[in-house]
């Protein structure tokens, strides 16, 4: 009975926590505001975010291997911009430009992890350079002209299941089968290894070469299929989408409880830290708050969930 009762005390600190939070949040903005607590504008939310669960779901894998993306919202502007492109000009047809769309990101992901390996440079700062690359290359292409689709990608999003959007569905599947990755395979351990001790995996015989790279090519994917959902969304291809959005996901994975030193992290969590995001954004909207305020409101979260999450660790560690 004795060995249970951290497990039960992790569970509760994890979660519990994070859906008290949210519960909480929605009651507030349920009482002070009129329909926030329909199922429509709930389910307005949820159709709201299947871009950033995706982003976040990637950023969550990258910082649990010790490392950082800063370049996710704008590879989402480049995949984006091609998927544009591609459908207009070329006048590929949908599934082709889709494939196109994620090929890039797969490309901008492995130059991040290929670079950042092959010279041994902080992540940070190859990121930061696939940032402003990435944008360019998406102004390049589109003349820094939107590109209007029009029904052709929008059907995408158009479809729903009981009121829910196929991009949310296909967010949630990725989040589940991105969470059984990291918790029941041999490369979600390796990756927890890597990021909470690099030379100790190294010397275990775990070779952090392949996993890097595995996770940066991962979340450029997922980027770019951000940027599909994106697209489909608003049946246009803005070489600004994304603009600001690696800070959200990051956000959210901090309020999920994920280490910015590495090593300990869950994509479940970071998906209820963009839900408290999105119900505390679109609260805050209902209420007439202005824009200057929300950001000040959302950072304060933000530092107090990384606040929470340093005692909570403390107690983790303390004996019993």
């Amino acid at each position: 009975m004795a060995g249970t009762t951290p497990a039960w005390r992790h569970w509760i600190g994890e979660f519990l926590g994070l859906l008290i939070g949210l519960a909480a949040l929605i009651t507030v903005f349920g009482l002070t505001t009129d329909h926030f607590l329909s199922g429509t504008h709930l389910r307005t939310i949820a159709n709201q975010i299947p871009s950033a669960v995706l982003v976040a779901t990637g950023m969550t894998c990258v910082l649990i291997l010790g490392q950082i993306d800063l370049s996710v919202g704008s590879v989402l502007g480049f995949a984006g911009a091609m998927l544009g492109v591609a459908m207009t000009r070329w006048h590929l047809p949908l599934p082709l430009a889709v494939a196109l769309a994620l090929a890039v990101g797969a490309i901008c992901g492995a130059f991040n992890g290929l670079v950042s390996m092959r010279w041994r440079l902080p992540t940070f700062i190859v990121t930061l350079g696939m940032l402003e690359m990435a944008r360019g290359a998406a102004h390049a292409v589109t003349g820094s002209q939107t590109q209007y689709i029009g029904s052709a990608v929008g059907r995408l999003a158009d479809a729903s299941i009981l009121g829910f959007s196929l991009p949310f569905l296909v967010a949630l599947v990725v989040v589940v089968a991105t969470h059984i990755l990291m918790v029941k395979t041999v490369f979600g351990r390796y990756t927890v290894a890597i990021g909470t001790n690099e030379e100790a995996a190294r010397l275990s015989g775990i070779d952090p070469r392949g996993v890097k790279l595995s996770v940066f090519i991962g979340t450029g994917v997922l980027s770019a299929l951000a940027a599909v959902i994106d697209t489909s969304r608003f049946q246009a291809a803005n070489p600004n989408a994304g603009l600001g959005l690696e800070l959200n996901a990051i956000a959210a994975a901090v309020i999920g409880g994920t280490s910015l030193m590495g090593g300990r992290g869950s994509v479940l969590r970071t998906f209820l830290g963009v839900v408290i995001i999105a119900v505390l954004n679109s609260g805050l909207a209902a209420i007439g708050a202005k824009d200057e305020i929300k950001r000040l409101i959302t950072g304060a979260v933000i530092i107090a969930a990384v606040i929470v999450d340093v005692y909570r660790q403390r107690g983790v560690r303390r004996p019993a």
